[in-house]
């Protein structure tokens, strides 16, 4: 019950790795906004986790929305204690045939989603005058350069970025601003991944995905909930003097 009493935010959440950490975050004592874009769906995962979960319908492309989804969240709740990034898009393509719209829409959830949902949770974090915890979801793809990722590898490289400025920004609010960045993930998403990869690399269904789960040293890909014990300590009272700082959580891909 390390998160006893506290109040999260995690965006993202109708699903895979922001649906684990609410499970986590919820587990731990804590009540939790569920945002999503997919009303339905995260309505249903919030019913599902019981009376401390919230479901709250949110598109961070928007600033409308993202203003009336944390007024919500507050309203409901009465502060706010952590805030997960989670919220993302993934896209693959040869620099060639990158799309203007697949960029700026890439940029727009991984980078500015996350801006400004960080900037939201940390003036209520500011106004309530007892600091709090932010963690941006990056990713090992944000650490280097990828052929086919060039615009997901910069968007989360921004994201990375942002986390330093943030962290050393608003630590004296007493704002913790960390990162994760997981490695490969297991999940429904990999199956749009390896149809991208299957398509510019010229590999059968499945290929891609079987490649890079044996390239991990740990020998295999990862899971959401691999990925839990990093946000829930990041949440805690124990990480308070960590600030700025972006931790790999993936089976030993990266070492930095």
């Amino acid at each position: 019950m390390r998160l006893l009493g506290k109040t999260a935010l995690i965006t993202g959440a109708a699903r895979g790795i922001g649906l684990e950490f609410a499970k986590a975050y919820l587990a731990e004592g804590a009540r939790v906004a569920l945002a999503d874009i997919h009303a339905e769906a995260v309505e249903a995962a919030a019913a599902a986790l019981g009376e401390a979960a919230i479901p709250i319908v949110m598109d961070v492309e928007r600033q409308d929305s993202i203003e009336a989804g944390f007024a919500q969240a507050i309203g409901r709740m009465g502060r706010l204690d952590i805030l997960v990034n989670n919220a993302a898009l993934f896209t693959a393509a040869p620099v060639a045939e990158v799309t203007r719209a697949d960029y700026d829409r890439v940029f727009a959830v991984n980078t500015a989603g996350t801006f400004f949902c960080m900037q939201a949770a940390a003036r209520q974090m500011i106004a309530q005058g007892t600091g709090g915890k932010i963690i941006n979801m990056a990713s090992q793809a944000g650490r280097r350069g990828e052929s086919l990722v060039s615009v997901y590898c910069a968007s989360k490289a921004a994201v990375i970025s942002l986390t330093q400025s943030a962290g050393l920004n608003l630590i004296r609010h007493k704002i913790n601003v960390n990162a994760i960045a997981p490695g490969v993930v297991e999940g429904e998403h990999w199956d749009s991944v390896d149809a991208l990869f299957a398509r510019y690399e010229n590999k059968p269904k499945g290929q891609k995905k079987k490649e890079v789960g044996e390239a991990v040293p740990f020998g295999r890909m990862g899971t959401a909930s691999d990925l839990t014990g990093m946000a829930i300590f990041l949440a805690t009272d124990e990480a308070n003097y960590i600030v700025a700082q972006c931790f790999g959580v993936d089976g030993g891909n990266w070492m930095a």
